[in-house]
C-alpha cells in the first residue's frame, strides 16, 4: 500500500512539473535572433537573419525618449511603443518598452495587452492607475486601483483590463512602461467595441450593454483616436 501510494505522489508530482514546463516560454538557443523582416517565411514572431548580417544597429533605435511627446488628441495621451518592429534585436527577447505622455486630465484608456504584463513607473507628474479582474465565480469583475507620484511603480497583470489618468487640471504626466513581450498588442476597448470594422451589429451591442440602440449607433458614429505610435 505504502507503494502504491509513493508512486501516485510521484506521478502527480511529474504531472505537475510537465505542466509548468509546458506552459513556459523556451529559452532561447542562441545568443540572438535579430528579425529579418525581408523574409518570406511565416513563422510565430520573425525568422532569424544570418548572424553574419548582424551588426549594433540591429540593437539600436535613435528613439530620442527624452523629448514630450504630443498630447492634443480627444484623449489627452501619446503612448511611443518601442517593439520588435522598430528594434529587430529584439525578437524573441520578450521584452519592449513604451514611453507614456499625458496631458492635464488626460488619459491612456481601458486596454488590455494580450501578450504582456506590464510594469509602469512615474517619471513625472501623479497618475491614477488600475486594473480589473477576469470574471470571477462570485460574478465580480475587481478593481484595483492606486494613486501614483513620481518614481512610483505598479504592476498590470497580462491580459487584464487597465488604465491610467492624469488628475491633475494644470501639470502633464510622464511614466515609462515595460512589457513581457516583443511586441506586447493592444485592444484598446472602446476603440475594438465600437470603432471596429466592419461595426459589429447595434443588436448584439444594445444588448450586451443593456442600452438603446440609438445610444450604440451615437457612440459607433464617433471619431476613436488611437494614440499608439
Amino acid at each position: 500500500m505504502a507503494s502504491s501510494t509513493t508512486f501516485l505522489v510521484l506521478t502527480a508530482l511529474l504531472a505537475l512539473l510537465a505542466g509548468q514546463v509546458i506552459a513556459s516560454d523556451p529559452s532561447p538557443l542562441q545568443d540572438f535572433c535579430v528579425a529579418d523582416k525581408d523574409s518570406r517565411v511565416s513563422v510565430n514572431g520573425f525568422v532569424c537573419k544570418d548572424p553574419k548580417d548582424v551588426k549594433a544597429d540591429d540593437f539600436f533605435l535613435a528613439a530620442n525618449l527624452d523629448m514630450p511627446r504630443d498630447t492634443t488628441s480627444k484623449i489627452g495621451s501619446n503612448v511611443t511603443l518601442i517593439n520588435v518592429m522598430r528594434i529587430p534585436g529584439l525578437n524573441t527577447l520578450g521584452i519592449s518598452l513604451a514611453r507614456i505622455d499625458y496631458a492635464p486630465l488626460g488619459e491612456n484608456p481601458p486596454h488590455t495587452h494580450p501578450r504582456a504584463t506590464e510594469i509602469l513607473t512615474v517619471l513625472e507628474g501623479t497618475l491614477y492607475v488600475g486594473f480589473v479582474t477576469s470574471n470571477q465565480a462570485n460574478r465580480e469583475n475587481k478593481l484595483f486601483t492606486k494613486m501614483l507620484n513620481k518614481g512610483d511603480v505598479f504592476v498590470f497583470p497580462k491580459g487584464l483590463i487597465h488604465f491610467q489618468f492624469n488628475p491633475s487640471p494644470h501639470k502633464p504626466a510622464v511614466a515609462i512602461a515595460a512589457l513581457s513581450s516583443q511586441n506586447p498588442g493592444a485592444i484598446t476597448i472602446a476603440n475594438a467595441v465600437f470603432g471596429s470594422k466592419p461595426p459589429i451589429s447595434d443588436d448584439v451591442l444594445a444588448k450586451a450593454f443593456q442600452v438603446e440602440k440609438k445610444t450604440v449607433d451615437c457612440l459607433q458614429a464617433q471619431f476613436w483616436a488611437d494614440n499608439h505610435n
